[in-house]
């Protein structure tokens, strides 16, 4: 077991990564989609790193990270990671990594019960929901009692906004509809669930209006900027994180599929004030996720 996290000690924060592959070789994606996502981020053969080969990543970056796969076993047939696997290998590296998990709403009570023994017995921080993967509105409620146990259990929702580059490419793109990844169908559940703390992830292509609209409107709404390299970001989103939302945007990667070496390096060049850059790397990400104090 690792020593625990040293908040003090870190660079950044990274609140975005995925573990793609258990320690059994499984994929967290069925290899068409795995393909269009790496054709789409020009990832070609990038290598799916175990969970220790990413503790061991950010142990040698002084950086944390957040780790979750995605369960999307309804919409797509294909079996999960295993949140319990993913949970007791950050346990693990717990001076670096903080697991998050994912579970499938269509799961009903099921998937609340997973949640509760989650958060209790394997220490999770927060939950990862990839709506157009997952075949869902987040405002439908069939999700709504997996998001009363989440808020109840003082736990995160994140859920992926915007296009996908997982299906991009394949006929029908892979099934997956981009509408459920607009972020204003997000709002509702900040609306229903406002105890609840909320990360939409990612630049909002094509609703990045839409997204710096909830965050500033909703308390417990924030942005991670991860899945794009700083330097394609928008300018009204560069120009909120400077602003209005500069204690409500986080630094997240889309790791392995973007490395925080890249992303990093084209944030240096980003204009973003000096006093707000270590929010955004840090900071932001360490009050949310209860790391200090608030």
């Amino acid at each position: 077991m690792s020593t625990a996290l040293n908040v003090a000690e870190l660079t950044a924060i990274d609140v975005h990564t995925h573990a793609e592959i258990s320690k059994d070789g499984h994929g967290s994606l069925s290899p068409e989609l795995f393909g269009a996502s790496e054709k789409y981020f020009k990832a070609h053969g990038h290598r799916q790193p175990t969970i220790a080969e990413t503790a061991a990543y950010y142990r040698e970056r002084k950086m944390a990270a957040v780790v979750f796969t995605v369960d999307a076993e309804h919409a797509t047939g294909w079996p999960r990671i295993s949140n319990e696997e993913v949970a007791e290998s950050c346990a693990e590296h717990a001076d670096v990594l903080i697991p998050f998990a994912s579970i499938d709403p269509w799961k009903g009570e099921a998937g609340v019960r997973e949640a509760r023994r989650l958060v209790e017995r394997y220490g999770v921080k927060g939950f990862k929901f990839h709506p157009s993967i997952q075949g869902f509105a987040p405002n439908d409620r069939m999700a709504y009692p997996l998001y009363e146990a989440i808020e109840e259990l003082g736990a995160i929702a994140l859920f992926h906004t915007g296009q996908t580059g997982i299906g991009a490419g394949v006929p029908g793109g892979g099934g997956i509809r981009l509408k459920y990844s607009d972020p204003m169908l997000v709002d509702d559940v900040a609306v229903d669930f406002p105890g609840l703390r909320i990360v939409l992830a990612h630049p909002s292509f094509p609703w990045q209006d839409e997204a710096l609209a909830v965050a500033t409107h909703k308390p417990q709404v924030y942005i991670d900027l991860s899945g794009w390299s700083p330097k394609y970001f928008p300018p009204q989103l560069v120009r909120y994180a400077n602003s209005l939302l500069q204690d409500k945007v986080l630094f997240g990667s889309d790791y392995p599929v973007i490395t925080p070496d890249r992303w990093l390096a084209d944030f240096e060049r980003l204009e973003i004030k000096p006093e707000v850059r270590p929010k955004i790397l840090k900071g932001n990400a360490a009050r949310l996720l209860g790391l200090v104090e608030d």
